[in-house]
C-alpha cells in the first residue's frame, strides 16, 4: 500500500487505489494533480480544510468526508458525516472516525468532535491521526500504517508521537505535520530515532 501513497506536505496524503483517488487534508497543492474521488477532512482549520486547494482537485462527483463543521460548509457535493467510533462503507473500502484532540493545549478541543480516520483499503488499515496529542483512544487500534503528527506546538512533539506509536503498535509509522507551518525534518528524524528497533518508521519524501 505504501507504493500507492504520496505525501504532499504537512498532513496531506494522496492514495491511488483501484482507480480511485483519495486525499487527506489537501493543503498547498501544486497544479496538475489527479482529481479526487474522496476527500477526507480532519477538521476545519485553514491548513486542513483549504477551499483554494480543494478547488484544484474537486470533481462533480467528489465525495467529502468530515466532521459536522466541515460538512456544513460544503454545498455542492455529496458528503458523509464523520461520526466518532462509527464505521462506514465507501465504494470498495471502509473508514472509521477516531477522536483527535489536544490534552495539554487549546487548539483542538475535544468538544469540537474533530477526527482522525482509519481507512480499511484492501485489507490494509491506514490511520491518519489528524491534529492531535497522544490520547487514550490510540491504544489497541490494530492498524498497519499510522500517520502521526510530530511537530509540537499545535500537536504532539516527536517524543510524544513516539510514545503514541508505541501505544498503537503499527507495522509502519510515518511522521507528518512538519516542514510547512511548524516543525522540521529534524522532528521526523527524532521520531524515527526514538522508535529504532521498536516500530518501523518511514520518513516519506514530499512529492514535488
Amino acid at each position: 500500500m505504501l507504493s500507492r501513497m504520496k505525501w504532499l506536505g504537512h498532513d496531506t496524503f494522496m492514495i491511488d487505489y483501484e482507480n480511485k483517488v483519495i486525499y487527506f487534508d489537501p493543503y498547498q497543492l501544486k497544479d496538475g494533480l489527479p482529481g479526487a474521488d474522496y476527500i477526507f477532512i480532519t477538521h476545519s482549520h485553514y491548513d486542513h480544510f483549504s477551499k483554494d486547494d480543494i478547488d484544484k482537485i474537486v470533481k462533480n462527483d467528489t465525495v467529502f468526508i468530515g466532521p459536522a463543521d466541515v460538512i456544513s460548509a460544503i454545498d455542492k457535493n455529496k458528503t458523509v458525516l464523520a461520526e466518532i467510533d462509527e464505521t462506514k462503507e465507501l465504494d470498495s473500502f471502509s473508514f472509521k472516525s477516531i477522536p483527535a484532540y489536544n490534552t495539554n493545549k487549546e487548539f483542538h478541543p475535544k468538544e469540537k468532535k474533530w477526527v482522525g480516520y482509519i481507512l480499511d483499503i484492501g485489507g490494509v488499515k491506514i490511520y491518519h491521526a489528524g491534529d492531535t496529542d497522544r490520547i487514550p483512544e490510540m491504544k489497541g487500534l490494530g492498524v498497519d500504517i499510522a500517520l502521526l503528527p510530530v511537530s509540537g506546538t499545535y500537536v504532539m512533539t516527536a517524543d510524544e508521537a513516539a510514545e503514541a506509536a508505541m501505544d498503537i503498535k503499527p507495522d509502519i509509522a510515518i511522521p507528518m505535520h512538519y516542514a510547512s507551518i511548524v516543525g522540521s525534518r529534524k522532528d521526523a528524524e527524532r521520531f524515527a530515532e526514538l522508535l529504532k528497533d521498536k516500530v518501523q518508521v518511514k520518513i516519506m519524501e514530499k512529492e514535488v
